[in-house]
């Protein structure tokens, strides 16, 4: 589920105007998932976490935004750099304090923690599930993004923001909706996480290197770059770790300086 929440990473306005990434969507994907092991204990529906859990994401990240980021927007991105890493460090240690430092497995139970054979192979049912929900969110944004009024609004936004307040629509709203939907997706991504991989106060850290290698190989604003730069990444640490697995985790980091050396501004990158 990793390449959704790449999408949340790149579903952020802030970040198409400048290079500063939102530390805290990381860490929204790992509080979503100590969120689903905790709601999935007390009720025994993973499908409820699957709502549930993505909402209060969505809460969470418009409060930061409407009450945070916005304060600190008029000083410059440096500022909202320092402050989402800030939220991150904290959330990283309330997640400590209130579930520990171990790992914790998800067993979701029903039909999909089942397998299924294709052609004399064995595959989990939940992967498939995992495909299904990362290709379906993919093209959900892609024609939320591209195809409708409210896409229209963000770009708009982002390429002008005082044009479209003049025009009488509340630009700072527009933004604050759209870090929370991008949170929303990082909590979505953590929820689903989760059973195909343990709970740790790590995970985090991890999908924030990776999203960042993906958006830095695919260029920054682009949707097509990060889908296609998943894509890579996925299958070089695949591939890696079956034929060099001694350096399978180099590999990612040499093609990002391949790419960045070949053209700096991405693989669909525009120049500013």
């Amino acid at each position: 589920m990793r390449g959704s929440s790449f999408l949340s990473l790149w579903f952020n306005p802030r970040l198409w105007d400048d290079e500063c990434s939102q530390f805290c969507h990381a860490s929204f994907y790992m509080l979503a998932a100590y969120f689903s092991y905790s709601l999935l204990r007390w009720t025994g529906n993973f499908w409820l976490c699957l709502l549930v859990c993505p909402f209060l994401l969505f809460v969470i990240g418009a409060l930061i935004e409407r009450f945070l980021l916005r304060r600190v927007h008029v000083f410059g991105h440096l500022h909202e750099l320092l402050l989402t890493f800030g939220i991150a460090f904290i959330i990283s240690e309330v997640v400590k304090w209130v579930w520990g430092t171990a790992p914790l497995p998800i067993q979701i139970g029903g039909f999909l923690d089942s397998n299924f054979t294709v052609l004399g192979v064995i595959y989990p049912t939940y992967r498939f599930f995992v495909l299904f929900c990362s290709v379906l969110i993919g093209l959900l944004m892609s024609f939320l993004l591209l195809k409708t009024r409210m896409g229209i609004t963000v770009r708009s936004a982002v390429d002008d923001s005082e044009m479209l307040n003049a025009l009488g629509v509340n630009t700072p709203r527009v933004f604050m909706f759209v870090f929370a939907l991008g949170a929303a997706l990082s909590g979505l991504a953590g929820v689903i996480s989760g059973p195909l991989l343990s709970i740790n106060t790590g995970m985090a850290t991890a999908i924030l290197v990776d999203a960042f290698v993906v958006i830095v190989i695919g260029g920054f604003g682009s949707l097509i770059g990060a889908v296609v730069a998943s894509f890579m990444i996925g299958q070089l640490q695949s591939f890696g770790a079956l034929l060099f697995p001694k350096i399978s985790l180099a590999l990612i980091y040499l093609l990002m300086a391949i790419v960045l050396i070949a053209k700096p501004s991405g693989l669909f990158g525009e120049k500013k």
